[in-house]
């Protein structure tokens, strides 16, 4: 993927608002300037949740912050689950790798019209571009929202005849290649095509692919409602926040994990998952300091000479980020139980990641 940088955004600004509600809340804590531990970050911003950091083979933090379910007074737990949103969109791109791998698609650059002859100007928009944000494809997630809240029941089909429908009456929102723009719906329709060219139900293809060979037991298909016994309670100022009709975001963010299970599948891509031919094509390269750019299904952030890859993600009550910095042989689980709409939280945290922990 060639590396555009009219499409690079400033690293602080947030651009993975995922299938969070539409809260004002902003409680931005400024971290002390002189307790830089990442432990003492996280706690004078107020992180609730489990986070784990690694680097050169050892721990800066491993532990939980605050309540996973306040009335049961249940700890944070590298086991416990956690809707991770976004974060689901390494998991689906993934699956799409291995469909080539699997010999099921021949190349990234193949277009939508081959798997669907009536896809609206699907012979300009190929994989790449969907799992890089480049396809101008519109975004379905407020009209599927407002469908759900009107008693309508949607599933992933239904919302794929949705887009081609917006597609049909409005046309793409920019040309394919010509610019990138965050949208839930390129991963929606990644998802789908792993089901029609494997002929396996989308999680399913991910648990044989990913899931059992990685040992990665507590990942799974998130539900409607929480078992609050094995999940951690999703929080929005204060109060209980974890209802959401999980077949909306679909492959585009329906899955919870563990900590435990992310750290695993981080330091899997950090390390061999991936080929080196495939990292090429994965990643973003040549991205100034100071900038973030889209890859396939990951983020490039460089800061100096620091470069880390990541994404991360938001639903109702829960916000999520995973990352690695070669470098430092380093890797960032952080999965929180207490929204952060604006992504304050995250944002502050990669900042201080990069221009103090690993510099």
């Amino acid at each position: 993927m060639t590396t555009l940088h009219k499409f690079l955004l400033p690293f602080i600004v947030a651009t993975v608002l995922l299938f969070a509600s539409c809260s004002k809340e902003d409680d931005t804590i400024s971290p002390n300037p002189n307790d830089t531990t990442i432990e003492n970050v996280l706690t004078d911003i107020g992180f609730q949740g489990y986070a784990i950091v690694t680097k050169n083979g050892k721990d800066l933090v491993r532990q939980g912050f605050g309540w996973a379910n306040k009335n049961m007074e249940l700890p944070q737990g590298e086991n416990l689950g956690y809707r991770i949103g976004s974060v689901t969109k390494t998991l689906t791109a993934a699956a799409v790798v291995q469909l080539k791998r699997d010999g099921l698609i021949q190349s990234f650059d193949q277009t939508l019209d081959e798997f669907d002859t009536e896809f609206p100007n699907g012979d300009q928009i190929t994989i790449a571009q969907l799992l890089s944000h480049q396809s101008g494809i519109p975004e379905y997630q407020l009209l599927a929202e407002g469908a759900y809240e009107q008693g309508e029941t949607l599933d992933e089909g239904t919302i794929y005849e949705l887009i081609k429908e917006l597609i049909f009456e409005n046309g793409l929102d920019f040309t394919p290649g010509s610019n990138k723009e965050y949208c839930n719906s390129n991963y929606l329709i990644a998802a789908l095509l792993v089901e029609q060219v494997s002929g396996m139900p989308y999680h399913e293809y991910v648990q044989q692919k990913i899931f059992n060979p990685l040992g990665m037991s507590g990942s799974y298909k998130g539900t409607d409602e929480i078992d609050s016994d094995t999940h951690a309670q999703g929080y929005l100022n204060g109060n209980p926040n974890s209802s959401y009709p999980m077949d909306i975001p679909f492959g585009a963010g329906d899955f919870s994990t563990t900590p435990s299970d992310m750290e695993t599948w981080t330091n899997a891509v950090k390390t061999d998952w991936f080929t080196e031919a495939e990292k090429s094509e994965i990643f973003a390269k040549d991205v100034p300091s100071g900038y973030v750019d889209f890859g396939l299904g990951w983020f490039t952030t460089q800061e100096g000479n620091t470069t880390m890859y990541w994404h991360g993600g938001d639903m109702n009550g829960y916000w999520s980020m995973i990352g690695f910095i070669p470098e430092y042989d380093a890797t960032m689980v952080l999965l929180s139980n207490q929204q952060d709409d604006m992504g304050t939280q995250r944002n502050t945290i990669i900042e201080q990641l990069l221009t103090t922990a690993f510099n």
